[in-house]
């Protein structure tokens, strides 16, 4: 059974009440909600992942709660709150949806300590992964959003976890966050996707969430080999240029986006210098999605 089997009249009751069970790659949480408006795009969103039954082991148990006295109704917030804890402080309830997002990658980053977590984007075409770490505002998200709605795979707009053991990808296939003019960029160049409307005046800017394709959630099972660590950047009306990295700039790239690098010492050095072996590593400059496209086409062809 999947999230979309259930009707728009019993997602709400399920969120309000002991809460929907999601599996989400290898993790599982289950997601209670008081503040039950973001049922329909919630249900547009995970419309693919796979519900649990009620004996199956859960990783986070996520509630959003309303906020505290006066500001359960004027102004009102609401609270991310994970096993008892509360790690965020209150957003308006608009934001209650992407905070939802914001929050699990929390979860999994600040729990998950027996894999390599990298703050980069995952895409993969016939198992074969590239990673694409990149600060804010580099396009990073632009491009896997235009990559997942031209055939390649998606594994994670956020975070890429890396076994520790075999250095395989492992996909989440959750939604995509968009920001400011990257939202309307990708409704433009692939209509056809689902992003639910715009969500304005939070820490991120204007955001907005894309739906991963059902591909993709069927295939989050089949870990990708790491084969290309590319860092992108937008650059209005340049050029598409695909430039080789050095092995030791790599490794430093890779290193500064891992977020539990230090928390795991010598494992996670040995991870990191172990992902640069396995890649060919680049920078990409570009400023038009489908000559960006073609040339990671082209790289997954050469190979």
């Amino acid at each position: 059974m999947i999230v979309s089997d259930l009707s728009l009249s019993e997602l709400p009751r399920h969120l309000d009440g002991d809460g929907l069970r999601i599996a989400s790659g290898p993790f599982n949480f289950r997601l209670q909600s008081c503040v039950t408006d973001i049922a329909p795009d919630f249900a547009r969103l995970y419309a693919h992942h796979p519900l649990l039954s009620d004996d199956e082991f859960i990783d986070f148990h996520v509630a959003i709660e309303t906020g505290r006295g006066l500001r359960g109704w004027l102004r009102p917030q609401a609270r991310f709150v994970v096993d008892g804890v509360e790690p965020f402080t209150p957003l308006p309830q608009s934001q209650a949806l992407p905070m939802i997002e914001w929050g699990l990658n929390w979860c999994i980053t600040a729990y998950s300590q027996h894999v390599l977590i990298l703050h980069a984007a995952a895409i993969a075409r016939n198992n074969r992964a590239v990673i694409m770490p990149a600060p804010p505002g580099s396009g990073k998200s632009t491009l896997c959003a235009a990559l997942v709605n031209r055939g390649w795979r998606l594994l994670s707009d956020e975070l890429t976890i890396i076994r520790l053991d075999t250095g395989k990808v492992i996909g989440l296939a959750r939604p995509v966050n968009l920001k400011n003019r990257s939202i309307d960029i990708i409704s433009d160049f692939a209509p056809e996707a689902f992003l639910t409307k715009p969500i304005r005046d939070t820490t991120k800017g204007t955001v907005a969430l894309m739906a991963p394709s059902a591909e993709s959630v069927r295939d989050v099972a089949q870990m990708a080999t790491p084969c290309w660590m590319i860092l992108p950047r937008y650059k209005a009306g340049a050029p598409t240029s695909l430039v080789p990295m050095q092995t030791g700039t790599a490794f430093l790239q890779i290193a500064d986006n891992a977020m539990n690098y230090h928390v795991l010492g010598v494992k996670g050095f040995k991870a990191v210098g172990q992902l640069v072996d396995r890649c060919r590593h680049f920078t990409f400059e570009y400023s038009r999605l489908e000559e960006a496209i073609a040339r990671f086409d082209l790289l997954a062809s050469e190979d």
